[in-house]
């Protein structure tokens, strides 16, 4: 919609809509042309379509990834939400390399995103996700808050996770071509 339509509908001058755009206050997405016709986008209105998103860190833990998602399906049908897709991942919440993520997040249509854990959905900068969905009117539900609400000690928790997967992942990855090496020789 046009920025003079969106003002004449929301009751405004036009020139106040565009100040409100030169100042970069305006309250939705806009987009200018190059013919230099602003566009305001509106955002889709929400909706109770909900995704599951379940992640488990390695395959050893596909039991605990079924109970997760069935957690999940429990708040879902407690909420009242209407669930349209389950997503279950493996892999490190420490790297940003989980496609089955990223889809969700590039998807407009899933309005509520339900995760059990903050760290399920990213071990780091899961409040950057959380602030970017909800300026697009998406949210995401977290069952289970428990963790600790001080920014520092869980900023230092989150550090030492990072270092220690490092660390291990480094030892595990020495190990295993420890024992291929030694494998190879035996043959």
């Amino acid at each position: 919609m046009k920025l003079s339509d969106w003002a004449r509908k929301n009751g405004l001058d036009y020139k106040t809509a565009y100040r409100l755009y030169r100042s970069g206050r305006f309250p939705l997405p806009t987009e200018q042309l190059p013919t230099g016709t602003i566009l305001v986008h509106e955002l889709p209105s929400k909706t109770n379509q909900a995704v599951l998103y379940a992640r488990v860190s390695s395959s050893d833990q596909k039991e605990d990834l079924k109970r997760q998602l069935q957690r999940l399906r429990d708040y879902a049908a407690a909420n009242g939400l209407n669930v349209t897709q389950e997503i279950s991942e493996i892999g490190s919440g420490l790297n940003g390399n989980r496609k089955k993520l990223l889809k969700i997040l590039a998807t407009p249509s899933a309005s509520i995103i339900i995760v059990e854990h903050r760290d399920r959905l990213a071990r780091f900068g899961s409040d950057y996700i959380i602030s970017a969905l909800s300026s697009a009117n998406r949210e995401v539900q977290i069952i289970n808050e428990s963790e600790c609400n001080d920014d520092l000690v869980q900023d230092m928790i989150d550090v030492l996770t990072s270092f220690c997967a490092t660390l291990y992942g480094r030892r595990s990855a020495k190990n295993r071509a420890k024992k291929a090496m030694e494998a190879a020789r035996e043959c």
